[in-house]
């Protein structure tokens, strides 16, 4: 088998300081469990102010399942990012305007394309849950990791090595 190309997967929310962030270190983690090395994921915000650290509910909910987001900083969704991304996935169906306007559209999609339940037209969002409990941020964790490993799973046969 021959190498695979380089394949970019951007994700997108909102301030970039919640579910984005726990979107690259769950991907990270699944992407290293598959040894797809060729997989490279960031994340950006369609409202992010530039250098903002991860919120500490997702600090907390990540560092609850081993993950740690303490490096983090928010970016904000740039054309640059856009043009780097073979994939965009965005965390509501509201993040896709922003990425339109800014020329990807044709290469991105709500994260929650690949959940079973968008086989029968109803596209589930992930919840922002800045400022709300450390429930809400577990639940919002669960979803995402959740949705990751379906879209995982959905790209296997175009992505992995």
């Amino acid at each position: 088998m021959g190498e695979r190309a380089p394949f970019n997967v951007l994700f997108v929310c909102t301030g970039n300081t919640c579910r984005s962030p726990m979107a690259v270190v769950i991907a990270l983690r699944a992407l290293q469990e598959r040894g797809w090395d060729h997989v490279t994921v960031r994340s950006a915000g369609t409202f992010a102010y530039p250098g903002s650290a991860a919120s500490s509910g997702a600090l907390r909910a990540a560092s609850a399942a081993g993950l740690h987001l303490d490096d983090h900083r928010s970016e904000p969704l740039s054309v640059d990012m856009v043009e780097w991304a073979s994939l965009i996935l965005a965390m509501s169906p509201t993040h896709m305007y922003e990425i339109s306007d800014l020329g990807g559209a044709e290469k991105a999609a709500p994260l929650g394309s690949f959940a079973p339940e968008a086989e029968d037209g109803a596209v589930p969002a992930v919840p922002d849950p800045f400022g709300g409990s450390d429930e809400e941020y577990a639940r919002t964790y669960e979803r995402i990791a959740t949705m990751v490993e379906d879209m995982l799973t959905h790209l296997e046969s175009t992505i992995a090595p």
